[in-house]
């Protein structure tokens, strides 16, 4: 088994401007694929991320990291939350992603498993 991070985009400025239905069209969205993996088996968590971001940059040699507010590659769209899911391969990730609340888009990322000790 493979797991993979759904990243979930939403519009630039949708955290700011959804009304209180809306929110919750879009909570209900997710509890109904929170309960498609659940009966499918499938092992997963997630979370929703606030639209602030800070990042870190490389300073110059030998300096430390810059750090700046903001999202590290400027983006038309928030990254606002995201599913780890556990499945066979990539397309198992896309088959699942395809039931979840699609935003503004959804980037399926393998994730590196480091070697154990």
């Amino acid at each position: 088994m493979m797991r993979f991070a759904l990243l979930l985009f939403d519009p630039e400025g949708y955290a700011e401007s959804v009304t209180e239905a809306g929110m919750t069209a879009a909570l209900a969205e997710h509890e109904a694929f929170a309960r498609h993996l659940r009966e499918r088996g499938v092992p997963f968590t997630g979370e929703a991320l606030h639209p602030a971001a800070r990042t870190l940059r490389p300073g110059p040699p030998g300096e430390p990291p810059v750090a700046a507010d903001g999202p590290f590659v400027p983006l038309r769209h928030e990254l606002a939350g995201f599913y780890l899911v556990e499945c066979a391969d990539l397309d198992e990730a896309e088959e699942l992603a395809r039931h979840c609340p699609i935003g503004a888009g959804i980037e399926i990322r393998p994730i590196w498993d480091a070697p154990g000790p």
